[in-house]
């Protein structure tokens, strides 16, 4: 017999168990409570979900794993909703990313023993289904009360940290971006990741102030010991240093972004076309001069090059006689090394000089090159340099180790590059900028580019001191036109008509085709490489 209209139908146990979770996975969600994110936002940072949120294409799709993560669990010491971190998948600008984002509301973001279980398991995730990983960072490190469960074992925290260096050997990118703590064991998390942004007022050190003070007695601040100032200016530690939470997670996706699609294909992810550059082509013969020795900032010159807006510029206030930039040409994404030319500053080394290579701008050059092969971007290179620095304080900084690696790092690049010769290519700086030896897919110059050993004052002055030791009987006259001669003729050899006579480069262009001529390498580079292999018919033996 149906049930009157003005009775009730029997509660479903099964609907009512499904209401249950659905309002605790709600309290779940909450992390450390209203107190926790009160004490996020008067730190002017985001609460870790609102990070996510803001980071993703559509919040509503992303799928969490590990919400119930030490529930019910270290009760002793208090609740650890989701185990303090928060772990997913989602699209970052379009590419399925693993996100691991740590809950600052959650005792700080400590390490509980399902903490690291947690990440752990999102990291595997990740290798086995060829994820990017997105680590949002803000974690005090190790629960001190429990360290002994955390700290020793194969499964514990040390294990996420031999992850993220086996991750990265794998070929799947790394972005960490340091949006608060990031002290002790943990501070070698984001270091050990492809691509570091930290915002200002954040930390990252392997010591506190105060255990500094109790280890070696010297009394230091936090912005001194580890602010993303100091990171960014001296130790070199982090890429990008970002105003506040919204900056670093426009950063982020814009990174993202440059990757591949997840099909393999070189076109990018985002729609292809670009924009018109931000300086039209002219502008590039208001800043060169026909002699080179006119300064100018090549970020300008880069800017008549890329689409507008586009540039992603690394490690920008470090290594700064190198600029090296992602963009964006046509649409395409590329890894940008450019020799600036202006003299800069360095917070360490003093007056750096233009066209040169120093010890710390080799080393932003390693790895940002080393980079682009990660995230399979191509490189191009605007060379116009004078070589490595020379002398006593270079040697002793470790120029040749530098230089070398950068070296290394290029030598073994598998992304297409494409070398475009704006001036001087000297010395072995014309190596480390990828000149013909490197195998550059294409390789241009500008009309007035010079291509030698080294210059040609320093140069004719060397070989005229060995000719003249064998003309000692030379009158002063005759001695001063051997000078002479002897400049004419490597003055000759530099011009690069000498050289693009002799194959050294592919082919003299005006500096306003340069944008036209690089989309047309770029699009044959990037076509698919041939799927060769050994083979024959039957042979007569």
């Amino acid at each position: 017999m149906p049930p009157s209209p003005t009775s009730h139908p029997a509660p479903n146990p099964l609907v009512e168990r499904c209401q249950e979770i659905a309002r605790h996975e709600t309290k779940l969600r909450e992390g450390g409570g209203a107190e926790g994110l009160a004490r996020q936002h008067k730190l002017g940072r985001l609460f870790a979900r609102e990070r996510i949120q803001a980071l993703v294409d559509d919040p509503d799709k992303f799928l969490e794993v590990g919400l119930w993560a030490a529930e019910g669990m270290y009760l002793e010491w208090g609740k650890f909703p989701a185990a303090g971190v928060v772990t997913g998948v989602a699209a970052i600008s379009g590419q399925a990313c693993m996100i691991i984002a740590n809950d600052a509301t959650v005792k700080a973001g400590a390490f509980v023993p399902m903490t690291c279980k947690k990440v752990l398991r999102a990291q595997r995730i990740a290798f086995e289904c060829n994820l990017p990983l997105v680590y949002l960072v803000d974690s005090a490190g190790v629960f001190l009360p429990m360290q002994d469960e955390i700290f020793p074992d194969e499964d514990d925290f040390g294990r996420i940290f031999r992850n993220n260096a086996v991750i990265s050997a794998a070929g799947i990118p790394q972005y960490a971006a340091i949006m608060g703590n990031c002290v002790a064991g943990g501070a070698y998390l984001p270091v050990l990741c492809d691509k570091i942004l930290m915002t200002e007022g954040s930390g990252l050190y392997l010591a506190g102030p105060q255990l500094v003070k109790a280890a070696i007695g010297q009394e230091t601040d936090t912005e001194t010991l580890g602010g993303a100032a100091m990171h960014a200016e001296i130790s070199g530690t982090v890429d990008y240093k970002e105003k506040d939470d919204a900056a670093a997670i426009k950063r982020l996706r814009s990174l993202v972004a440059l990757l591949p699609s997840a099909k393999g294909a070189a076109e990018p992810t985002a729609a292809a076309g670009g924009a018109a550059p931000e300086f039209p082509a002219s502008r590039i013969y208001e800043l060169v001069s026909l002699d080179g020795r006119k300064e100018y900032d090549v970020r300008d010159l880069i800017r008549c090059l890329v689409d507008t807006g586009s540039i992603d510029e690394a490690k920008a206030d470090f290594g700064k006689s190198l600029v090296c930039a992602y963009a964006r040409l046509g649409g395409t994404p590329v890894g940008i090394v450019a020799n600036q030319r202006q003299r800069v500053q360095s917070k360490t080394a003093g007056l750096q000089m233009p066209g040169v290579i120093y010890a710390d701008s080799a080393d932003k050059a390693a790895r940002f090159i080393m980079d682009c092969n990660q995230g399979r971007v191509p490189l191009i290179f605007l060379q116009d340099v004078s070589g490595f620095m020379v002398g006593k304080d270079a040697e002793q900084s470790g120029i040749i180790r530098s230089g070398a690696k950068m070296v290394n790092a290029l030598s073994n690049s598998t992304v297409p590059k494409l070398t475009v010769i704006t001036g001087g290519s000297f010395g072995a700086g014309n190596y480390a900028m990828c000149g013909k030896a490197f195998d550059p897919r294409f390789i241009f110059a500008w009309p007035h580019a010079r291509y030698a050993v080294m210059g040609a004052a320093q140069a004719s002055d060397v070989v005229f001191n060995i000719l003249s030791r064998s003309a000692k009987d030379k009158s002063p006259a005759e001695l001063d036109a051997l000078r002479a001669k002897v400049k004419a003729d490597y003055v000759e050899h530099t011009d690069i008509r000498y050289g693009a006579a002799r194959g050294w480069v592919d082919a003299i262009i005006q500096p306003h085709d340069t944008r036209a001529v690089l989309l047309r390498a770029l699009e044959l580079s990037n076509r698919p490489a041939p799927k060769a292999r050994f083979h024959t018919g039957v042979i007569q033996v």
